[in-house]
């Protein structure tokens, strides 16, 4: 088959929900990938950060292979042996006292919406159903229904409403805007990218986070960083946040947390603020076989 034929059966088959370049992917190793053809390329794009890692790292391919051989899935019915030794290590690494594994990152950020919401009726005292999360013009956490809801993408919210309330959109890079909006005695959270990307990679000004982080936390308001593609070393520290010294009170991460084998993202909180989901509150089906 050529190039074009392996196109052309892209488009007859498949959903029309992306316009991907015209080169077609066979291979991959370290930084390079190959295509049908035997050209090489270098990855700059690494799945958008899943493969921070590199392709076919041996390490991560051979834990995978090792682990798929043992057992297939285990449900949350049960423990398994090695989801609390992931538990463990992620906690200790970042500095948190509880992870909840999801599988991608649009479901790590739903997951921190309903974190911040149970928080805001538990904890801070807001009215049942009243909670507001402030979010960013331009941002991209993902494309489900409610994250739609915040988005300003007219690529990714026209035509899928209607919307789930809650949200209010201030412009990035703005703290005058943020500190308007935390004056609404019903907002539980501020979730941001630390780097805006699906924007065209729009970089906060030099202190941005912290002044944010450190407003939210005058208002009694949860500071959610989305590192979905800024985390793991993308930006030359291990979260993006640490540039600014500022420590989130939810950090979601998703995309190379895998090294891009195997759908795993990561909510990341301590005992006061993860302890108020409850059993049967967020149960995907594949969570979760991870892998060691």
């Amino acid at each position: 088959m050529t190039t074009q034929d392996y196109i052309n059966r892209e488009d007859k088959y498949g959903a029309h929900n992306y316009h991907p370049l015209p080169v077609v992917l066979d291979r991959g190793e370290g930084v390079y990938v190959w295509d049908v053809e035997g050209k090489r390329y270098y990855d700059f794009l690494s799945a958008y950060s899943a493969v921070n890692q590199g392709h076919c790292h041996p390490k991560i391919i051979d834990a995978l292979k090792k682990q798929a051989d043992k057992i297939t899935l285990t449900s949350r019915a049960f423990y398994n042996s090695v989801l609390g030794e992931f538990e463990e290590f992620i906690t200790k690494f970042f500095g948190y006292d509880k992870v909840l594994p999801m599988n991608t990152g649009a479901e790590a950020d739903e997951t921190a919406i309903k974190l911040c919401r149970r928080w805001g009726y538990d904890k801070k005292g807001i009215p049942t159903n009243e909670a507001k999360i402030i979010v960013c013009e331009s941002n991209f956490h993902g494309r489900t229904t409610t994250i739609i809801s915040m988005s300003t993408d007219p690529d990714s919210r026209n035509g899928f409403g209607p919307y789930t309330p809650g949200f209010i959109i201030i412009p990035y890079n703005d703290i005058p805007a943020l500190e308007k909006a935390l004056e609404d005695p019903n907002v539980a959270g501020f979730l941001v990218e630390p780097i805006q990307g699906e924007a065209g990679v729009d970089v906060p000004s030099e202190g941005y986070l912290k002044a944010a982080y450190d407003r939210c936390k005058a208002k009694n308001v949860l500071f959610i960083a989305d590192e979905v593609q800024t985390g793991i070393a993308r930006t030359g520290q291990m979260l993006a946040c640490d540039h600014e010294g500022v420590r989130p009170d939810i950090l979601i991460l998703g995309k190379a947390v895998s090294g891009g084998v195997f759908p795993v993202s990561c909510v990341l909180a301590d005992d006061d603020l993860m302890l108020v989901i409850k059993p049967g509150n967020m149960v995907p089906t594949f969570w979760w076989q991870p892998f060691s």
